[in-house]
């Protein structure tokens, strides 16, 4: 079976213990037989969406990938990926609630907010948190929290909840 993936998805693939696969930011342009990549895109081959926000969303999406793997991958081996990454690891089994209510311009964003206990609000809030491709369209313009997106963050998916999470804990 040939695997394409995209850039973003690239690392979850080698964790999986996937090594022959191809990377192409649009893999229908690859003569593949299963494209492994993010959830909001569409592709004509047969496709593993999976979802890279939130550390249980990592998560879930190396267990699946390492299904059609050489391995399929144990608990305890997915879990050692978390090691090195704090707030990956702090936000994986936890459940936290904060009293703050958050407006939020992007789906990716609502999962991220909702994973580290905030409210989502979009009338009473206490901050508008939103990703740097939207800031033109952001209306307020006080209490304003940018969030890296795709382009201007690691492709690692750990580095990018370290970075986002990280951004959102300064708000505590």
């Amino acid at each position: 079976m040939k695997i394409v993936t995209t850039p973003m998805c690239e690392e979850i693939v080698k964790l999986a213990g996937i090594d022959d696969y191809s990377v192409n930011r649009h893999p229908d342009e690859e003569d593949g037989d299963l494209a492994i990549l993010l959830s909001e895109s569409k592709v004509q081959m047969e496709s593993l969406p999976i979802k890279l926000n939130t550390p249980s969303q990592i998560f879930e999406s190396i267990r699946k990938v390492s299904e059609i793997g050489p391995k399929e991958l144990s608990d305890e081996e997915i879990l050692s990926f978390f090691d090195e990454y704090e707030l990956s690891k702090k936000y994986l089994n936890s459940s936290f609630t904060r009293d703050m209510n958050i407006k939020v311009y992007s789906e990716f964003l609502k999962d991220i907010v909702l994973d580290m206990g905030f409210n989502l609000d979009s009338e009473n809030f206490d901050y508008v948190v939103y990703p740097d491709y939207l800031k033109s369209k952001v209306l307020e313009d006080e209490n304003l929290v940018e969030i890296p997106s795709h382009g201007g963050i690691s492709k690692n998916p750990f580095e990018r909840i370290e970075v986002r999470y990280a951004i959102l804990e300064s708000l505590i």
